[in-house]
């Protein structure tokens, strides 16, 4: 999954961003409320944390200017206010979370994958397809009943093609929320990252769960495309 981090102390910014990569996510950061918007705008994010005060226009401006365009993205935002009338502005104008600074970095994960789970059908937890199973919130993968060891992009990678299971996912897709600005698109990282990813979960003897569809993506099933 792919998050932006809207934060301008850059040393809260890099340790955020640090934590959120070792646990799989992708990640940009933008320290200014304006390019948040245009980052917002122009990229798929699954979710956005946002500071309340920023250069450029603060968090209540960037969100709300974000639910006026439509986007529906979850929004956590970061404040160091704790007044309550602060907390109330911040979800009347379509925040959907909110944690007050200083913040245990594990609360941030959890508020975080709650969030995730939130969108029009809940996600689950745990998911399955044929043996193959994975724990969400542990991220933990195992098949047949064997533990899998996956590095975090791998997992990024097996995570958004169990959520679509049984649909192709493109390679545009997959580059948007698997990898972040700093991905090269002219590089063959998702290939090569495909072919790693097999070479755990589809290794003999195991019935293959990654199908190619070719010129259109990937695919998770346990029955190949037609």
């Amino acid at each position: 999954m792919r998050l932006l981090v809207v934060e301008d102390d850059p040393k809260l910014a890099r340790v955020i961003a640090r934590g959120l990569r070792e646990e799989a996510y992708a990640v940009d950061v933008c320290g200014n409320g304006r390019d948040a918007i245009v980052q917002a705008v122009v990229n798929s994010y699954d979710a956005i944390i946002l500071d309340v005060m920023l250069p450029g226009a603060d968090g209540i401006t960037v969100c709300r200017e974000l639910r006026a365009r439509g986007l529906r993205t979850p929004v956590l935002m970061l404040t160091a206010r704790d007044a309550i009338a602060d907390r109330i502005a911040g979800l009347d104008i379509g925040a959907d979370d909110y944690l007050t600074k200083p913040f245990d970095f594990g609360e941030l994960l959890a508020r975080l994958r709650a969030l995730l789970r939130r969108p029009e059908s809940l996600q689950p937890i745990q998911r399955r397809i044929g043996d193959l199973e994975i724990d969400v919130q542990a991220h933990a993968v195992t098949r047949a009943g064997v533990p899998l060891a996956l590095t975090a992009k791998e997992y990024a990678l097996l995570d958004l093609l169990a959520r679509h299971a049984g649909q192709v996912v493109s390679r545009a897709d997959i580059v948007a929320h698997v990898w972040d600005d700093n991905h090269d698109p002219f590089t063959n990282a998702v290939e090569v990252y495909v072919n790693r990813l097999r070479g755990k979960i589809d290794r003999a003897p195991w019935t293959p769960l990654i199908h190619t569809r070719r010129g259109a993506g990937y695919m998770l099933s346990e029955t190949a495309p037609a």
